[in-house]
């Protein structure tokens, strides 16, 4: 039987090492999201190639799994605080798996990017309801910390594994194989969830309310759709009513919350400067980070002729650096500050990614390893304590909302991101000058130069690449530096706006 939320346990049940085993579920389920999200980028040379989308195309394949998800979270998160959060993950795990087979035998641009955008809506169900079931199982606030640390270096891990087991399968199978993998991942997080997942819910959680939905849903998706349009063409009637739709539908949808016994989502929250302070670090740490998260892999395989293996190898220190401050970041921040251990975690990446404005054709290494793991050790400690602040400040019949809201900047920032940086980067290398006879194909995409290049004789191939790997280099490295600069404002906010929070020490009812 269903059980509501009770008052929080006696240390002799908080001890119960079933908590553990809950726990373990709940970072398979951030293992499912974080492997897709990375064997995309890795497997995008290869959906290039096959499926031949224009650059449009390719950007909407790598963002409309955020923008659907951003648009959704909110809903989603307070959905699973009425309808029960076990309940409403393994409906989403259940769901992400079945998509990622559609995802994997898309024949066309166009049902790719549908399959994405399903995906999105599967995927919106599972992140708040994994940090909302961390607030309710885990009361004594170390060990939440350290769960919630637990949670993000899976998160980093799957980032380091996806790379990895994703270019395995690209150097033995074809390119909708990396999406496959998420079926065990589902199997084993459905069977066992079942199992040892407590379920709970906010005890009077007041009705479900359609109009808060569909506002939410258009506000997000209208906003985001016209900064990446605007971003790519300029200013046009068509985004012009894109941007006033959503923001109308913003608007409404806090008239709405404002005004309603028991809203969708309580717009109080935002009132503590901890909470916004952290939601905001959250949306500018990954809105400076998604250019080049989205482009590394196509730099180093496409303009450095590395295998997708040795490609996702590469990528290890990222994820490498954000485990190891994942595990610890509560203690640092307990020691020092919360605003100490954030602040200066954006600072690091801000640093690291103005070190790759220097990046080349032919840059060794070293730096670019460095590189990532600054950039992973400063999002270990920063994304960790952020999520323990905007859990902690939060009674817990509403961690799904805080939850939802926590993971909709981080899901906005990336759209954001990709939409603002990546057309930044399409931009610059779709003005590449080529040799006589290069074709408007290889404009498009480094993919499709790539891929034009086959078809060409050697001595127009080779100047058309080098012109055109030359071009991504330099919208790469454009994207870093402004990357670098969001960082480091990010860092200045933080540090202004989380000033004198703390992490708990004791539970509540000690």
């Amino acid at each position: 039987m269903t059980r509501t939320l009770s008052p929080a346990p006696p240390a002799e049940e908080v001890r119960n090492p079933g908590r553990w085993l809950a726990l373990s579920v709940l970072v398979l389920a951030v293992l499912l999201v974080a492997v897709d999200a990375t064997v995309l980028g890795l497997a995008t040379p290869y959906i290039s190639e096959d499926l031949a989308p224009s650059g449009t195309q390719l950007l909407w394949i790598g963002d409309v799994y955020s923008f659907v998800i951003a648009g959704l979270l909110v809903s989603m998160g307070s959905l699973g605080d009425r309808i029960g959060r076990k309940r409403i993950l393994l409906v989403g795990a259940t769901a992400f798996g079945a998509v990622s087979v559609l995802n994997a035998y898309a024949s066309t641009p166009e049902t790719m990017i549908i399959a994405r955008a399903l995906l999105g809506v599967a995927g919106a169900t599972l992140m708040p309801a994994t940090l909302a079931l961390i607030r309710n199982i885990f009361h004594d606030p170390r060990e939440r910390s350290l769960a919630v640390g637990i949670w993000g270096a899976t998160a980093s891990a799957g980032m380091a594994v996806g790379p990895i087991v994703g270019g395995v399968l690209l150097e033995h199978f074809w390119w909708g194989s990396v999406f496959l993998i998420n079926l065990p991942v589902m199997a084993v997080l459905v069977v066992v969830g079942i199992r040892f997942l407590p379920e709970s819910r906010d005890p009077s959680p007041g009705p479900w309310d359609t109009p808060s939905v569909a506002l939410s849903l258009v506000g997000m998706v209208g906003v985001v759709y016209a900064v990446k349009e605007a971003a790519a063409d300029g200013f046009a009637w068509g985004t012009l009513g894109a941007a006033l739709a959503g923001t109308a539908a913003l608007y409404g949808f806090v008239r709405r919350q404002l005004t309603m016994p028991v809203p969708l989502l309580d717009m109080r929250l935002f009132r503590s400067r901890g909470f916004s302070g952290a939601v905001l670090a959250d949306l500018l740490t990954i809105l400076g980070l998604s250019g080049l998260v989205f482009f590394l892999s196509q730099y180093l395989q496409l303009v450095q002729g590395r295998g997708p293996f040795e490609a996702g190898l590469a990528e290890l220190p990222a994820a490498i650096g954000a485990v190891a401050a994942g595990l610890i970041a509560g203690r640092a921040a307990r020691r020092f500050s919360v605003r100490a251990v954030v602040s200066g975690g954006l600072a690091g990446i801000g640093l690291a990614l103005a070190a790759l404005t220097v990046l080349g054709q032919h840059t060794g290494y070293p730096l670019l390893g460095a590189a990532l793991l600054v950039v992973g050790l400063g999002a270990g400690f920063a994304f960790t304590v952020t999520a323990d602040v905007i859990l902690s400040s939060v009674p817990e019949e509403k961690a799904g909302a805080a939850s939802a809201v926590s993971e909709t900047a981080y899901e906005l920032g990336a759209a954001l991101g990709i939409a603002l940086l990546g057309s930044i980067v399409t931009g610059v290398y779709r003005g590449f000058t080529g040799p006589a006879g290069t074709p408007d194909a290889a404009h498009e995409s480094l993919g499709g130069a790539v891929e034009a290049a086959a078809h060409l004789d050697p001595a127009t191939a080779a100047g058309m690449l080098d012109a055109a790997r030359q071009s991504f280099v330099d919208g790469l490295t454009l994207a870093a530096g402004i990357g670098a600069a969001v960082l480091l404002a990010a860092s200045a906010a933080a540090w202004y706006l989380l000033r004198g929070q703390r992490l708990e020490d004791t539970a509540p009812h000690a």
